[in-house]
C-alpha cells in the first residue's frame, strides 16, 4: 500500500452529508472515497489536457497548411462533391 500523507481539508455540509451517505452505503471509508473522487476528477483534467493538446498539434498544423496558399492550378472538386462521397 501507498505512504499516505494526511491532509485536513474543509468540505460544505451538503458535501459533508453526500460523503458521509456514500460511506454508509457503500461501506468504504470516507477518505477512501474522496481518494476514489481525487483520482478521478485528476484522470479527467490529464484526459482534457490531452484532448487540447491534440487540438493544438491540429491547429498548428491547419495553421500551415493555410499559410502554404491556394494550390497551384485550382481545384478539380467542388464542396458539393465532398457530401456526396460521405453518402457512398
Amino acid at each position: 500500500m501507498a505512504r499516505k500523507v494526511r491532509k485536513q481539508i474543509c468540505i460544505d455540509a451538503y458535501h459533508e452529508r453526500l460523503l458521509k451517505r456514500e460511506a454508509r452505503q457503500t461501506g468504504t471509508p470516507e477518505a477512501a472515497i474522496i481518494r476514489q473522487l481525487l483520482d478521478v476528477h485528476f484522470k479527467q483534467l490529464q484526459a482534457l489536457k490531452d484532448r487540447r493538446k491534440i487540438w493544438e498539434e491540429e491547429r498548428r498544423f491547419i495553421e500551415d497548411w493555410m499559410g502554404r496558399g491556394a494550390v497551384p492550378g485550382g481545384r478539380s472538386w467542388r464542396r458539393e462533391d465532398l457530401y456526396d462521397r460521405g453518402s457512398v
